[in-house]
């Protein structure tokens, strides 16, 4: 058991794999190692009094939904805003209608709501489990991003709460099993690898109002004032001190030419690196920020670096660039710019996942001492397309507990060309034996 952590006051932070706090999975009734993100998301919800705000890409958790529609009884303002892939009730979908991804979810979401295991899901099942249903029964509003009259935005990335304009929480889950506990069916899964944090402080909470206002318009209906994406009136970093600790908040998207977009806060960041960088990344496809550590490699600076496995060997993953690898795409192309480093760096790895997990963090800890994170993957799209969250956090007493959960990651990682990656890279030479070109 490792010793417990101090945090700095009003600040809390949770991660769903970590060991050291055990929970019963709601999906298996089993304990298991990680603290309950559901569950501090549901005690959020029941201690407001006034308003709750949230803006997340997706919500399927039938309890978050029975919470929110219990506080909105209790005389709380409740609005939501989700992404328009994930803002129809699942029970009012049809099989045909949707991509493969879209089919495998309903047939996940389905597997959860056949409580008597019957093979049919019955429309009392429905009601009881199915979110967004439970919302509309509820009659609470919500929009997506098409909102503003548009077929939608990049994505609306964003995962926060805001309650009574006092308390912020935000990371890199989503509102889903699969994001939090599992996926049904698949007792082997733990949910992708996530972390929650939650900051009571009104200045923060007042930013993030202000952010879910220029999306929320005057809401469903009425004069399509909704803002998204680019359309967004563009706000630079904002810096606010609560309590002992300095947080900067940034939301995207910006356009490539303003000066402080997304990337070129990490990339400021990354250069302030005087010992350590440890980064755990769903998504690392911005090369401006490979560009940025292998200077800070070259400088003396260790770093420790870890991936999802899919998306590590992706033939536009930074992963390979530092790794020293080029892998062509499917159509045998090269993308533009692709620049791996001469001498592979040590310290880049994998995780260890149970097959159906990801790693979803979207974290780096700086000297021991600063966090970057929210719902922004390294990515162009992050930066210049879609709604998200990105917050710069000073404080070596969180960083610690993000700290932890990278050593906690990063005993058993995979490091190096791991298997994966050697196959893909075999297949691809093999495939484009004739030559590969580069991307326009």
């Amino acid at each position: 058991m490792p010793i417990d952590l101090t945090l700095p006051n009003g600040i809390e932070v949770g991660f769903n794999h970590r060991t050291g706090d055990r929970y019963r999975s709601p999906l298996s009734g089993d304990w298991r190692n990680g603290d309950n993100l559901e569950q501090m998301l549901i005690d959020a919800i029941q201690s407001a009094e006034k308003e709750i705000l949230v803006a997340v890409q997706e919500l399927s958790l039938p309890r978050i939904a029975k919470s929110l529609v219990a506080a909105s009884q209790r005389g709380v303002n409740v609005n939501v805003i989700l992404e328009n892939n994930y803002s129809t009730p699942w029970s009012q979908q049809h099989e045909l209608d949707l991509s493969r991804h879209g089919r495998q979810r309903l047939k996940r979401l389905k597997v959860l709501a056949d409580r008597d295991q019957n093979g049919v899901v019955s429309s009392e099942e429905e009601r009881e489990s199915d979110a967004l249903l439970i919302l509309q029964n509820g009659q609470i509003a919500w929009i997506d991003d098409t909102e503003d009259g548009s077929k939608g935005s990049g994505l609306m990335h964003h995962k926060f709460v805001v309650i009574d304009g006092e308390r912020v929480i935000t990371g890199s889950a989503n509102f889903t099993n699969s994001g939090i506990h599992g996926d049904a069916g698949a007792t082997q899964t733990r949910g992708n690898v996530n972390h929650l944090i939650s900051i009571q402080d009104s200045s923060l909470a007042t930013v993030f109002q202000e952010e879910f206002a220029q999306m929320w318009g005057d809401g469903p209906g009425g004069a399509n004032d909704s803002r998204f994406g680019r359309n967004k009136t563009a706000k630079p970093l904002q810096t606010i001190k609560a309590g002992t600790a300095n947080i900067s908040v940034l939301f995207p998207p910006h356009a490539k030419s303003h000066q402080g977009h997304g990337l070129d806060v990490i990339e400021d960041q990354l250069g302030s690196a005087k010992k350590t960088i440890d980064l755990a990344l769903f998504v690392f496809s911005a090369q401006q920020l490979t560009n940025k550590l292998a200077k800070q490699i070259s400088a003396g600076i260790q770093l420790r670096l870890l991936a999802d496995p899919g998306f590590a060997s992706r033939s536009f993953s930074e992963v390979l660039d530092l790794l020293g690898l080029a892998l062509p795409d499917r159509f045998c192309k090269l993308e533009a710019g692709n620049q791996p480093l001469a001498k592979p760096l040590k310290g880049i790895g994998t995780p260890r996942l149970a097959r159906g997990d990801k790693l979803h963090h979207k974290f780096a800890v700086i000297d021991n001492k600063k966090v970057i994170t929210g719902s922004f993957n390294w990515s162009p799209a992050a930066a210049h397309t879609n709604d998200e969250t990105l917050l710069v956090i000073e404080s070596p007493q969180l960083a610690a507990h993000f700290t932890r959960e990278m050593d906690r990651m990063w005993r058993g990682a995979e490091l190096g060309i791991t298997p994966r990656i050697k196959r893909k890279l075999d297949l691809q030479q093999a495939k484009c034996e004739n030559g590969v070109d580069w991307l326009e």
